[in-house]
C-alpha cells in the first residue's frame, strides 16, 4: 500500500494509528514506484534523514540533551551527532552547545502530526479530505499539488510542509518558509462549473482564514485586497490560488495559504515589506501549530465545499467588515501604470473600488495595492 493510499483510507472515520509524516520518510524510490509519480523532479522532494528526524524529535522541547543521550538514541558516535546537528543548521534551525549540558534548539519546535491535527477537526471536515500529507521538506506545496493533480489526485487532497525550499507567493515572489515555524498549506479541489463559478474564491478564502483566527482569539486581524492577511499594517499571511481546466467545464484549483505563526528574525531578513506573526500579535493566546492547522482546515474546507453553490455573494459583507484598507489612501499598480486614490471597498463581484481625486470610482480586477499609512 502506498503512502497516499494509506493516508486516504477511512480518513478520520476511525482513530488514526499512524502518522503520515513519519511514513513520508519511506525511501523516495518506493514512493515514486508506489504512486507512479515518475514524472516528479526528484531533486525538489528531498527527505530529511531518519537520524535528523530523531534529533529533531529529541530537541523539539527546547531543553538541553547531552551528546551521549543523542548518540545513544541515534546509535551513532558523538562526532556523528555533531555532523547531524550541522545538517539541521542547513534547515535554518539554530542550536546552542554548552559544555556539561549538551545541545538544545534556540527555539522549541512543534512538528506537525496527522493525529494531532485530527484532534481539532470537526465532523464536517473529515469527509471532505481525500488524503492528508505532511512533508518534511518540499519545494512548494502548490507546485506539488499541481503535479499530483496531473496524476489524477482526488479532490480534497491536503498538503502541509514543515519547510519549503521555493515557497510560492504572488507575482513570482518567494514565500519565506523556515522549518517548523509557520503554516504552509495547499488544498486541491476540483470544481465542476468552470472558472466563472469560482470568481472571487480568493476573497472567500480570506474570510475563512479570519474566521479561524478569530476563533483562536486573534481579533486584531483584517484583509487586504485581493488576498493578504494583515494585522496592524503588517502582513501576516497570504493566499495564492492557481486554477487550471476548462473555462466552461470542470476546473481544478490549488488553494495555497502561508500564515506566519512564529517567524524568526534571521529568516525574515529577505522580506522587503512590513511583516508580523501570531506570536507578536498576541503571545498569550498563541495556539499550537497543530491546533492552528486543524482550525484553519475546518473553516477553509467548509467555504471551499460550498462555494460553487453559494458564490462570492455569500461572503461579500463579511469580507467588507474585515477590509483593512477601506477609506484609506492607496495606489494600485498594474504593470507600469499606477492608479492613486482612496479605497472605496469592493463591488458585488469582488472588484476593488478606488475613488480618484475627481470623485470618480473605478473598479479593478487585479493589481498590487500599496497603502500610504498604517492599516488596522
Amino acid at each position: 500500500m502506498s503512502l497516499f493510499t494509506i493516508a486516504a483510507s477511512s480518513f478520520f472515520h476511525n482513530p488514526c494509528p499512524y502518522d503520515v509524516k513519519n511514513l513520508w520518510t519511506t525511501t523516495l524510490a518506493n514512493i515514486v514506484q508506489d504512486t507512479k509519480l515518475s514524472s516528479l523532479t526528484l531533486i525538489d522532494y528531498v527527505l530529511i534523514s531518519d537520524k535528523q528526524k530523531k534529533i529533531l524529535v529529541l530537541l523539539a522541547d527546547g531543553e538541553f540533551h547531552s551528546g551521549t543521550e543523542l548518540a545513544h538514541a541515534l546509535g551513532v558516535s558523538r562526532s556523528a551527532v555533531w555532523k547531524q546537528l550541522g545538517g539541521l543548521a542547513e534547515l535554518g534551525l539554530q542550536h546552542a552547545a554548552v559544555r556539561g549540558k549538551g545541545y538544545r534548539l534556540d527555539t522549541p519546535l512543534e512538528l506537525l502530526s496527522v493525529s494531532a491535527i485530527q484532534a481539532f477537526l470537526n465532523n464536517r471536515s473529515g469527509p471532505l479530505i481525500s488524503a492528508l500529507e505532511i512533508h518534511d521538506q518540499i519545494d512548494s506545496t502548490n507546485h506539488y499539488l499541481a503535479l499530483r493533480s496531473q496524476q489524477g489526485a482526488k479532490s480534497g487532497l491536503v498538503c502541509f510542509a514543515e519547510h519549503q525550499t521555493a515557497g510560492k507567493g504572488r507575482r513570482g515572489r518567494q514565500w519565506v518558509s523556515p522549518f517548523g515555524s509557520n503554516i504552509y498549506l495547499s488544498i486541491l479541489w476540483r470544481f465542476q462549473l468552470g472558472y466563472a463559478a469560482i470568481t472571487g474564491l480568493s476573497l472567500a478564502i480570506g474570510v475563512a482564514v479570519i474566521r479561524a483566527l478569530k476563533q483562536l482569539g486573534f481579533n486584531d486581524v483584517g484583509l487586504k485586497w485581493p488576498n493578504d492577511i494583515y494585522s496592524q499594517g503588517k502582513k501576516l499571511g497570504g493566499i495564492l490560488i492557481e486554477v487550471s481546466g476548462e473555462s466552461e467545464g470542470p476546473c481544478t484549483a490549488i488553494i495555497g495559504l502561508g500564515l506566519n505563526r512564529f517567524l524568526p528574525d534571521a529568516a525574515a531578513d529577505s522580506i522587503a515589506q512590513a511583516w508580523t506573526d501570531l506570536s507578536k500579535i498576541s503571545p498569550s493566546t498563541l495556539p499550537s501549530r497543530n491546533q492552528l492547522a486543524g482550525v484553519l482546515l475546518n473553516h477553509l474546507l467548509a467555504i471551499i465545499a460550498d462555494f460553487e453553490q453559494l458564490g462570492i455573494q455569500a461572503y461579500l459583507e463579511e469580507w467588507r467588515s474585515y477590509d483593512c484598507l477601506h477609506n484609506q489612501p492607496a495606489t494600485l499598480f498594474i504593470g507600469g501604470q499606477a492608479f492613486s486614490g482612496v479605497i472605496a471597498g469592493i463591488d458585488d463581484n469582488g472588484l476593488l473600488l478606488i475613488k480618484n481625486t475627481d470623485g470618480k470610482v473605478q473598479a479593478f480586477a487585479s493589481g498590487e495595492v500599496s497603502f500610504h499609512r498604517t492599516a488596522l
